[in-house]
């Protein structure tokens, strides 16, 4: 291992799903523990490499004890200069390079930390002010629904409140989809199935959101059924939350790690 100071990374197989263990040495450049997928010049990426494109989660053994990572691929630039400063440190990788035409991979390995806090940790705070808007407007239309307000309060308040929620999820969701969601799809290729059906769910919600605005304009003109629309917010509601919650569990230690400064 040219010397260099070991760890024990795990991963889960790509094709066996069972968790595979093996010692790796690893440098810290600017901070971060980086590998290098080397497999000492042969011709083939090492099989932890395929893994952790299919399963970013790792766990990382050093001789001071063990902690949860995820690992990054970083895209081409970032990754030259990165490479540059590995060889500066192990010389022996530039040999490695010189035995094959891959281009060996650099891959960073970020410790997952609850005190971390970056673009997920604010992704769920604009989920819970959502939230809360959307429980908002589900009770205004209970409101109606049950006679305790009348198309004047429909008109001068919840239509107006209807619209600022949907033109702020509708810009939550599209600078997720030109956004953070290519920054993750490049540096997590494991994520890209869960980014693929997040988008899926975002032309779904917007779907629902035109027709509740349909319905909230026709009400106020007299021709909506003020229980329709209360079935539409459910709908709408149930979608969101399952939708929020899926994407807190795939990408909020993603982000974190990889946005925080």
């Amino acid at each position: 291992m040219m010397g260099r100071e070991l760890i024990l990374l795990t991963t889960t197989g790509a094709k066996t799903g069972k968790r595979r263990t093996i010692p790796l040495g690893y440098l810290e450049i600017d901070g971060k523990t980086v590998v290098v997928a080397s497999n000492m010049g042969a011709p083939a990426h090492p099989g932890w490499f395929h893994n952790i494109r299919r399963d970013h989660r790792v766990s990382v053994e050093t001789e001071t004890g063990t902690y949860e990572a995820i690992a990054s691929i970083p895209p081409a630039a970032e990754r030259a200069a990165l490479f540059a400063k590995v060889v500066a440190e192990e010389p022996g990788f530039a040999e490695y390079q010189a035995k094959t035409t891959r281009e060996l991979p650099v891959v960073i390995l970020h410790r997952i930390d609850d005190r971390v806090r970056g673009l997920g940790s604010f992704l769920v705070e604009v989920h819970d002010w959502l939230r809360d808007e959307l429980r908002t407007l589900r009770a205004g239309v209970e409101d109606i629904v049950a006679g305790r307000a009348d198309a004047l309060v429909m008109e001068k308040s919840l239509k107006a409140h209807c619209v600022s929620f949907c033109e702020a999820l509708t810009k939550h969701h599209t600078g997720e989809d030109m956004g953070a969601f290519p920054l993750l799809a490049q540096r997590f290729p494991a994520l890209a199935p869960v980014l693929t059906e997040l988008g899926e769910d975002h032309v779904v919600v917007a779907a629902a959101q035109k027709r509740i605005r349909a319905l909230v304009e026709g009400y106020v003109h007299g021709e909506s059924d003020p229980v329709r629309l209360r079935d539409e917010f459910d709908a709408l509601a149930g979608r969101l939350e399952a939708h929020f919650a899926y994407e807190e569990r795939s990408v909020v230690a993603a982000l974190n790690v990889t946005t925080a400064g």
